[in-house]
């Protein structure tokens, strides 16, 4: 289990991450999601030791993570797939983290097969691509067969079958009981793997709930209605207090409705339907509803591509230029 309590970040005048408080409970996939610069990287580090907090607390299994003794047996995490060696051959990288934390060199052996890397264990990490990387990684993590897994970002990089094998694997680790905590942007995929979401945006907490109650809370849920006899079937739904929203093209819709009420109750009044389809935002519709104002830096899809500077209508590029001189130097 993670627990975080307050937990604030400031750089400067910058505040990364204010007040988060949430625990990734064991026996689900708990995804952790927010817009870019929400903060999301900045608390994974923090959650390891890597940054310390300007203020609150983070606990693993009731520990903080600097007193863990060979935390490798207590939580196994993926934040950069680069953040090996180059020289060392994908063997030795995991030899030499086995020996820091008292495992096994037998357990080395073992996660290469996991993740499929045997038949170039002996090649050095430098010429891998970034998804041989990126199962290189996720062997490190498995290493000390912790009871608690942080994945930031997993699937970059993966084939379709490395995607598919990552999800089964994160499904497979939150059923035995262990607690998995994954930061992804590929909303498809984390519609698919995670249980429970936290999302964050600017740094604040904005929700901490199931999957379900996520796109619930935070979209549009309606039935879809076509049928050759609509005149009819508005009288009977407005008949019995249904509320019935006409769009275009001879489509009905009835909010929050429930399909099978409303096919019985066409049934009884044997009036034919054409369609009759329950729809539901996507998890990344749910999401772009509840971030729009978190978004930190939004692109224009509407400026010519062909625009030249000094053209009427051509935005100016200077302050963009201005913008990306000041962070070339910070």
């Amino acid at each position: 289990m993670i627990e975080l309590s307050g937990l604030t970040k400031r750089y400067g005048d910058t505040v990364a991450v204010n007040n988060l408080s949430f625990t990734v409970r064991p026996g689900i996939v708990t995804g952790f999601l927010g817009p870019n610069g929400a903060g999301k990287s900045t608390t994974m580090r923090m959650m390891l030791g890597l940054d310390r907090p300007t203020a609150g607390d983070v606990l693993i299994d009731g520990q903080h993570y600097d007193r863990l003794r060979d935390p490798l047996t207590y939580i196994g995490a993926l934040l950069d797939a680069k953040a090996m060696h180059g020289g060392r051959s994908a063997f030795n990288h995991l030899l030499c983290l086995a020996q820091s934390n008292g495992i096994p060199r037998s357990r080395v052996h073992e996660v290469l097969d996991t993740v499929g890397l045997t038949s170039v264990a002996r090649k050095k990490a430098k010429g891998f691509s970034l998804g041989m990387g990126q199962r290189l990684g996720i062997a490190g993590a498995l290493l000390g067969d912790p009871r608690i897994l942080m994945f930031d970002e997993p699937v970059n990089g993966l084939d379709p079958e490395g995607i598919h094998w990552i999800r089964t694997l994160m499904k497979s680790l939150a059923s035995q009981g262990r607690t998995v905590f994954v930061s992804s942007h590929l909303m498809s995929e984390m519609a698919l793997t995670a249980d429970h979401l936290v999302v964050i945006g600017q740094g604040r907490l904005l929700a901490d709930t199931s999957m379900a109650d996520f796109i619930a809370q935070n979209s549009r849920s309606y039935v879809r209605i076509r049928t050759p006899q609509r005149e009819r079937l508005l009288d009977v739904l407005h008949g019995a207090g249904t509320v019935v929203v006409e769009t275009g093209g001879g489509v009905l819709e009835v909010d929050d409705g429930k399909p099978e009420h409303i096919g019985e109750l066409a049934a009884r009044h044997q009036i034919v339907l054409h369609e009759l389809s329950p729809q539901r935002a996507s998890l990344e519709e749910a999401f772009m509803q509840l971030t729009a104002e978190s978004v930190q830096y939004h692109a224009h899809t509407d400026v010519p591509m062909d625009a030249s500077p000094g053209v009427p209508g051509t935005p100016d590029v200077q302050p963009l230029q201005q913008w990306g001189d000041d962070w070339t130097r910070s």
